[in-house]
């Protein structure tokens, strides 16, 4: 029976119900870390908002790397260094067509999807910003996609701007043409919310961004591994996102830029690989996309990066989509029976991803996360690197349970039980 990481033709992936459902229960089987136990239960894992689980098809092609492969690319003439650009660069290709990029050039590899916003802010952001223009950004942002515009706007004294969010967890586009203004020079946002679970309407904002002759970049860390996403349509001039959160190795995140846009964009790390020639009094630059990629590479990564997205492409995205529509909608409606929680974001499953934010009226979020994790449920407390946010939904801290392809309603009926034992054990029941 072939696994869901391998391309092939002669049957769908067995995973693939008929109708393109998912079966959750199969692909549970591609991922080892899940066979566990934790104190003496199954493990059901719902913190994949901060990193997903790994199938044997990425563990698998890691250690082929390292045991066959392993060289440095780009500048070697001999069999391995050769293969292994081979691998690193067919990634790239890869997730060109995964988001639908106009180019290879347009694909940046970097640390994480924190670093991409970085490169952006350093380079594109200090050679475009000055004072008095208007940086515009949203009141649901990961400090990522927070603290680089604020330093941004504080060094070049620039004006950071806000959207708000209304009370049902969506923003508030009502006075947006005035929040967006023609001294407007950055807007960025998140595609999804990783604590309110919201999809924003990222194309809306492009366009009116572009009205105003402003660039848009849009966090995609939370909406890539669960959507489609096609950076073209949406209007994207920057478009940011993890390898590790969907399905791929740590250390890897990715940068798609507007080609027109990273060409007149100075480098932001120096060093080898993004250099074409060096003397003694000057240097320059190497083409895109290797200008914005000095030093060594996260090359094992990259190439495990590849049968991560065959995996993610086996299943669909549409299917993906589907499927944590069905789980959010489900774990909303039985969470919601539990009257001492509080449910942040919004309730319609079609606008929000599969995290779900809440707190309980009488137990901390971190002993609620304790708790549950005697009960083998790894789910994630505190701020969500979105104090801001979480202050202005009026409390220091929340739990957050987050679904993904191997999460199915049996999961979310025991975390609903283990909810109701955690009042019991705190006294509350």
């Amino acid at each position: 029976m072939s696994k869901v990481g391998e391309k092939t033709t002669a049957m769908p992936a067995p995973e693939i119900m008929p109708g393109g459902g998912i079966d959750p229960d199969l692909v549970k089987q591609d991922f080892p870390v899940l066979r566990q136990s934790i104190n003496g239960h199954p493990l059901i894992y719902l913190d994949n908002a901060a990193t997903t689980q790994k199938p044997v098809a990425v563990i698998k092609r890691l250690q082929t790397y390292y045991e066959s492969d392993n060289a440095n690319v780009h500048r070697g003439l001999h069999t391995l260094a050769e293969r292994a650009t081979d691998a690193f660069e067919a990634t790239r290709d890869k997730i060109r067509s995964f988001i639908n990029a106009g180019k290879r050039e347009e694909i940046i590899y970097t640390r994480g999807a924190t670093e991409a916003i970085n490169l952006v802010a350093y380079t594109y952001g200090r050679q475009n910003v000055g004072p008095g223009d208007r940086i515009v950004i949203t009141r649901m942002e990961h400090h990522a996609n927070l603290i680089p515009w604020l330093e941004l706007a504080r060094q070049n004294k620039a004006e950071l701007v806000y959207i708000p969010i209304n009370s049902e967890g969506y923003l508030d586009l009502s006075e947006i043409d005035t929040i967006i203004n023609n001294r407007t020079k950055i807007v960025a946002l998140t595609h999804m919310s990783n604590v309110l679970g919201t999809i924003n309407d990222v194309e809306e904002i492009t366009a009116l961004a572009h009205k105003k002759k402003a660039v848009c970049l849009i966090d995609g860390a939370q909406a890539v591994p669960h959507m489609p996403v096609d950076v073209q349509s949406l209007g994207a001039d920057f478009y940011v996102f993890s390898a590790h959160k969907m399905l791929g190795p740590t250390g890897l995140g990715v940068l798609y830029g507007r080609e027109e846009l990273l060409q007149a964009m100075p480098p932001f790390n120096f060093g080898g690989e993004m250099i074409s020639e060096v003397r003694f009094d000057k240097v320059t630059w190497n083409v895109l996309p290797w200008k914005f990629e000095a030093g060594t590479p996260a090359i094992a990564e990259a190439v495990a990066f590849a049968p991560a997205l065959d995996y993610l492409e086996n299943l669909g995205m549409e299917n993906i989509r589907r499927h944590e529509i069905e789980l959010t909608a489900y774990a909303l409606s039985r969470l919601s029976e539990l009257k001492h929680l509080t449910i942040y974001g919004p309730q319609n499953p079609e606008h929000r991803g599969g995290a779900i934010a809440f707190s309980d009226d009488k137990i901390h979020p971190h002993d609620m996360a304790t708790f549950l994790d005697t009960q083998g449920i790894a789910v994630r407390a505190g701020h969500h690197c979105a104090q801001p946010l979480t202050r202005l939904l009026g409390v220091n801290s929340t739990t957050r349970a987050s679904f993904y392809i191997y999460n199915n309603t049996n999961d979310i009926d025991t975390l609903h039980e283990a909810l109701l034992a955690a009042r019991r054990y705190f006294g509350h029941g």
